[in-house]
Order: structure tokens, then C-alpha cells, then sequence
């Protein structure tokens, strides 16, 4: 294994970033959180680098397929980039394998985490070791150098809600499904959505009594909990989901309970896994970003940053939907892209995964 960058460049760097949120030129840290260039004094002379992604469950289908993604940066560049991840999604046993990575010497660790807050002291022990950070669905972690989106999470959440708005006739209550109360991309969609619905759909109402449930990232508790609020709420019409489990799951117990055509679900989903009930109407469209461009993405922008390149708006990371990010308004951290899909019966079959 290669020799990690200069320790004392990144450590300053992270400190200057975590403490000001910005560096002025000249100053000590040679990055920021705004321009990090990483440090040009890295010690892979030859850009061998050994980068690390930790998904958060390395069984979850949605993360076999960003592991395509990571192996295809690691064929085209010929640098030592693997994925590795916990056996469930659980923020304690990501935490550890972040700790194993730290202990191996890697030069960056991309991560995208179960719970961004559980594991701010473990990343913050990656930064101060000189390992670079990089994350995703993660807008709200301060330990890391950037946050990388596949979309404005607002933006997503209001293509979500129109089509749950679409299915419903722009009429009835829905509530809203999260994988977890503390994933805060999931939430911030679920935001957009209902701030979407109240200024575009006046005659769609959110649930008051429970306004947000969790599906834990499971399909089964996905299926379960919607078949709980379909019960207790039997004036419920829709079930908005943000996991790729919510949706299926929902549209599960939608058949199961016999409320198929007067009750409606739509969310993230992938494309091969939800083929049959996109065609037999369940659901009407789901939608998602390629999870493999995410994790190529989240390497090309790592190894930008080991190179000392400076990160800025427009950066090019080398995949569809992340060729020109852009920061995200009021942000010097979270880089946006626009990689979004959107699923039907008619394409589904065409999208190779």
C-alpha cells in the first residue's frame, strides 16, 4: 500500500475548514471546505492512490450496483479503489469498518453514511490521520471535505411528490416514508416534497398524526409500516417514499389489503427489482440516480483532491449527471449534480440494471 498524504497539510486543512469554514489564500492549510486543493505536498508522485468506499450495507442491491461503479474507476485508472462495507445497515458496524480502513492506511475513505452524526468522530479521526473524506446523501456532515448529491434534494423531493400527485389526482392525504429518521438526505426529499405539495397540489393534505414514518432501509418493515397507516389511517390515498424499499413495500401492502387503483405510492426505486410492478400498475413511475455514478463520482472527486486539484464550481468528475456540480446554494461543501431518472413501464426494461 502507498504512503497517505502529507498528514500535517490535511490535518490543518481539516482543522482551518471545520473551525472557520474557509481559508483565505496564504494562509497555513493549503484546502478548505470552499477551495480545498488537498496538498501539493502528496506523496504518490505517480497518483497510486487507495481509496475506499463504505456503503452503508454491502448486501443491499442498491450498493452492489454502486460497486459496479467503483470497480470501473478502478479499471480505468488503474489505482487501487475497492468498496467495502458493513453486512447490515447499521451506523455502529459502518463506523468499524471505517476504523479497520483508518487502521490500513488508505488515502481516502468516500462513505455514504446511515446516520451522519453517529459517525462524525470517526471521520473526524480519518481527517486528523490525513486520510481525505469524501461523502454522500450526507449535506449535513461536518467531518468530511465534500458532500457529493446526485441532485438538489429539494428539487428531487418535488419530482417525487408530482408523481405521487399525478397517481392521486392532485387529491386526498398521503405520508411521507423515510429508510431512517436520522438520514438526512431522505428527509430533506421528504421536505421537498411536501413544501412542493403545498404551494403546487392545495387539494392533497399531509398526515397530521404521523406526518413521517421509517422503513429502516428494509422492505419487509417498508411493506409492514404501510400496511399499519393503511389500516389506521384508512383515509390515507398515498404513501411517498424515499428508500428504493419504500415504495415497493408499499405497493405490496397496497395489493395485499385490495386498495389497488384507489391508493398510491411513488418513490426511489431500481429498475430491474420493481420491473413487475411498474408494468402491472402498482406503481406508476419511480425514480433514482444511478447508484454505480455515484460511487465513480465519489472516487474521481477523492483523488481530484489528492492530486491537490482545486474544487470548485463546475468540476467535471468524469460520469454522467456529475459533469458540471455545482455547489448548493449556501454551501461551500455540498456539490450538486444532476443525475436524476425518472422509471416507467416503458423504460425499465432499458436501463441494463
Amino acid at each position: 500500500m502507498k504512503p497517505r498524504l502529507a498528514t500535517t497539510a490535511l490535518v490543518a486543512a481539516s482543522a482551518c475548514a471545520l473551525a472557520l469554514g474557509a481559508c483565505t489564500p496564504g494562509e497555513t492549510a493549503q484546502s478548505s471546505a470552499n477551495t480545498n486543493t488537498g496538498s501539493s505536498n502528496a506523496t504518490h508522485d505517480d497518483g497510486n492512490y487507495t481509496i475506499a468506499v463504505v456503503p452503508k450495507d454491502a448486501t443491499n442491491p442498491w450498493f452492489v450496483r454502486m460497486e459496479t461503479g467503483v470497480q470501473k474507476y478502478a479499471a480505468d485508472t488503474g489505482m487501487n479503489v475497492f468498496q467495502k462495507g458493513p453486512a447490515e445497515t447499521d451506523a455502529t458496524l459502518q463506523a468499524q469498518v471505517i476504523q479497520d480502513l483508518i487502521a490500513q492506511g488508505v488515502d481516502a475513505i468516500c462513505v455514504v453514511p446511515v446516520d451522519p452524526g453517529a459517525i462524525e468522530p470517526v471521520l473526524k479521526q480519518a481527517m486528523d490521520a490525513g486520510i481525505v473524506v469524501v461523502t454522500h446523501e450526507a449535506s449535513s456532515q461536518g467531518n468530511t471535505m465534500y458532500d457529493i448529491e446526485a441532485f438538489n434534494n429539494s428539487e428531487y423531493g418535488a419530482f417525487i411528490m408530482d408523481n405521487l400527485a399525478e397517481a392521486m389526482g392532485e387529491e386526498g392525504v398521503y405520508t411521507t416514508m423515510v429508510g431512517h429518521v436520522t438520514n438526512a438526505s431522505h428527509n430533506e426529499w421528504a421536505d421537498g416534497a411536501v413544501a412542493h405539495q403545498k404551494e403546487k397540489y392545495p387539494n392533497m393534505t399531509l398526515l397530521e398524526a404521523e406526518p413521517r414514518v421509517e422503513s429502516q432501509d428494509n422492505g419487509e418493515t417498508a411493506y409492514q409500516t404501510a400496511k399499519e397507516v393503511l389500516k389506521k389511517y384508512p383515509e390515507v390515498t398515498g404513501i411517498l417514499g424515499t428508500s428504493s424499499f419504500d415504495a415497493p413495500g408499499t405497493a405490496r401492502a397496497i395489493d395485499e389489503l385490495g386498495l389497488k387503483g384507489s391508493v398510491f405510492t411513488a418513490g426511489t426505486g431500481m429498475p430491474a427489482a420493481n420491473a413487475q410492478i411498474l408494468k402491472d400498475g402498482s406503481v406508476s413511475a419511480l425514480t433514482l440516480w444511478d447508484p454505480a455514478g455515484a460511487g465513480y463520482a465519489m472516487a474521481s472527486l477523492a483523488t481530484k483532491i489528492l492530486k491537490g486539484e482545486k474544487i470548485e464550481d463546475g468540476v467535471d468528475l468524469g460520469v454522467e449527471g456529475y459533469e458540471n456540480m455545482h455547489f448548493a446554494p449556501g454551501s461551500d461543501k455540498v456539490l450538486e449534480g444532476n443525475g436524476w431518472l425518472k422509471i416507467t413501464k416503458d423504460n425499465v426494461d432499458s436501463l441494463g440494471f
